[in-house]
């Protein structure tokens, strides 16, 4: 009876304890790469190397999203999930050993390999996650805003994460924070394999052959969810750059300590907290409208990039700056939420890696880019230059596709 009970009441309450169970480790994860950037940052000066850190984090989701989509549509997406984070917990400790084992370049080099560790497991952990919480609803029409609300709880470890990393490292040194980054994987793990009760009934899982493949769902997800998948790609190629070049906007309308950074960090997620909570209060609504809320976005970054270009260091910086995050999280997790509500079950893990390569390796390019146009024109002009292209671009695809709905195709 006991057992009984205990199992009821984890079957109510497993939603709130995945989402605090990923918070955490978001919050781990985020004082970690804090952590990496500032030691690039210190250590190098270097903006293209901060650009090539997170595209390590965001561009393996280019070459392996797709098969994480595939696998997780195969093998079932509680397989998947286990396995991704076992696969972040081996690239954060990489990271963590790299600090008291290697020094000068060496270093420099475990720290990149530790993040592309972590960002080709996150491809694989991203994509399981998506299609795993349609499978702790009891409702089809409650994964939206589930999904969004786990937006929401993942923004706000964006928020703790980079100031804990900057204090950790002004106060105890990066070690400890890359340790810290490395243990917070583990309380996911224990939630998903011991304390979670998903409706394993409910998921579909494709067969094999060509039925199977990524091309397969790209063909069958329908032209709407097409359309969100190449309006996003291109909107994160002129307006997803920030979280690359953090350190170095950071120290250039703060200041240079880790502190600068975490603050400014933590004025982006503090915005993407507010794009969340108002994507999760009309969840239903705006996943109805794909190109109002997508290019709705679009403009917002944009219009806060052609401000950041403008403002002086201080207060009107981080205004735009908490713009930008709001913008981006509504860019990105609207894409996702809208793909994952849009499409049939069976499609579900690979429309998430599809959603990846877009949002991700979109944007794992935008930072190369951005950090080359910084380095030749100066961080300004590249505010304004990519700017000015969003708003064309947002501007474009509400004027002509403003009034798409997701179930018209």
């Amino acid at each position: 009876m006991r057992s009984g009970s205990g199992d009821a009441w984890l079957q109510r309450h497993q939603r709130p304890l995945f989402l605090l169970a990923s918070g955490l480790s978001t919050s781990g994860s985020f004082a970690g790469l804090t952590a990496k950037g500032w030691i690039l940052m210190a250590g190098t000066g270097n903006p293209l190397l901060l650009a090539l850190h997170f595209a390590a984090l965001a561009l393996p989701s280019l070459l392996v999203s797709g098969r994480a989509g595939v696998l997780t549509d195969r093998l079932g997406c509680e397989t998947m999930l286990i396995r991704s984070q076992w696969g972040l917990f081996g690239g954060a400790a990489l990271g963590a050993l790299a600090i008291p084992l290697l020094q000068g370049p060496g270093q420099v080099v475990l720290l990149l390999l530790s993040t592309l560790v972590v960002g080709v497991s996150s491809s694989f952990e991203l994509t399981a996650r998506s299609k795993y919480c349609s499978l702790l609803v009891e409702r089809p029409e409650q994964v939206a805003p589930y999904l969004a609300s786990f937006s929401v709880v993942f923004n706000v470890g964006k928020l703790v994460g980079p100031p804990l990393g900057g204090w950790l490292v002004a106060l105890s040194g990066p070690a400890m924070a890359l340790a810290i980054d490395a243990a917070s994987y583990l309380l996911p793990i224990a939630t998903v394999i011991w304390l979670l009760r998903p409706h394993r009934e409910l998921e579909q899982r494709s067969a094999g052959g060509e039925g199977a493949s990524l091309g397969a769902a790209w063909r069958d997800c329908g032209s709407t969810l097409r359309h969100v998948l190449r309006f996003t790609t291109v909107a994160c190629l002129v307006g997803f750059f920030h979280p690359g070049l953090a350190p170095l906007i950071a120290a250039e309308v703060i200041g240079p300590s880790p502190q600068a950074l975490g603050l400014f960090t933590s004025v982006l997620a503090a915005g993407s907290i507010a794009g969340g909570v108002v994507l999760q209060r009309n969840s239903l609504a705006l996943s109805e409208r794909p190109v109002l809320l997508l290019g709705g976005c679009a403009v917002l970054v944009a219009l806060a990039q052609l401000g950041m270009a403008a403002a002086t260091r201080g207060t009107a910086a981080l205004a735009m700056a908490l713009l930008i995050g709001a913008g981006t999280a509504g860019l990105l997790a609207g894409s996702n939420l809208i793909l994952q509500v849009g499409a049939p079950m069976a499609l579900r893990g690979r429309m998430a890696g599809l959603g990846q390569i877009a949002f991700l390796g979109g944007g794992g390019v935008s930072g190369l880019l951005a950090a080359t146009l910084a380095m030749s024109l100066g961080l300004p002009a590249t505010f304004a230059l990519l700017g000015g292209l969003g708003l064309v671009v947002g501007v474009l695809e509400l004027g002509r596709n403003g009034a798409l709905r997701l179930r018209s195709a």
